[in-house]
């Protein structure tokens, strides 16, 4: 049985694995904020249902049951956040939260229907791929605007983080997912960039934030 305390242990060892980082019992620590002794604990729980492997000082491993159950709990996280964006009017900044508690509703029919009202979305209000009923993910392939040249135009996409502070960030800067940017200059001293948006109005973006737009060439 999968309680609320596993399924946040699994989507963390799910996004740390997609991340490329090896998930070791300290990098799961700062991950869930608690001591390594509990994540120990909670880890070897966890080993004896088949969700993972672990073995002494080396990385943590999903099994193919603990990576499908990793993308489901994500999948029904990032399918509520398009709910509560698209159908109750929620600002991309406000969902992450309710979601976090939505997530552990354990109706697949619930989230089922939630799908087949939205229309059967592949990607949530920050443009970040939803897994499929089988926890199956469909790649996207976007580069970061800071790796974008001066002269060129860009679609945003996507973010590489999602957090409070950069989504109202970009609120202020009148930037959403699909804006069009062009990129005018490059700051040499500072990478950051001088863009104009379809309005016409011109912003800057320190590179930190261009590193966290997902964008492609248009």
């Amino acid at each position: 049985m999968q309680t609320q305390t596993n399924e946040n242990y699994l989507k963390a060892i799910y996004f740390l694995s997609q991340e490329n980082i090896d998930v070791s019992i300290t990098e799961l620590s700062k991950k869930m904020e608690v001591s390594k002794p509990t994540v120990n604990n909670m880890v070897k729980k966890m080993q004896d249902k088949g969700w993972l492997y672990y073995e002494k000082y080396k990385p943590i491993k999903l099994t193919v049951k603990g990576k499908r159950l990793g993308a489901l709990i994500v999948r029904r996280h990032r399918l509520t956040e398009m709910f509560l964006s698209q159908i109750m009017g929620f600002g991309w900044e406000e969902v992450h939260d309710i979601a976090e508690e939505i997530e552990h509703i354990s109706s697949t029919l619930f989230f089922d229907r939630m799908d087949e009202i939205l229309g059967f979305p592949t990607l949530d209000p920050h443009g970040s791929p939803i897994p499929d009923k089988k926890g199956e993910v469909v790649a996207v392939n976007y580069l970061n605007l800071a790796h974008i040249k001066e002269g060129q135009k860009v679609k945003l996409c996507g973010l590489e983080n999602s957090s409070k502070d950069l989504l109202l960030y970009l609120n202020k800067k009148k930037i959403k997912l699909g804006s069009v940017l062009s990129v005018l200059h490059i700051e040499k001293f500072d990478n950051s960039f001088e863009v104009m948006l379809e309005n016409n109005a011109t912003i800057f973006l320190t590179f930190d934030v261009c590193m966290s737009l997902l964008v492609e060439k248009m």
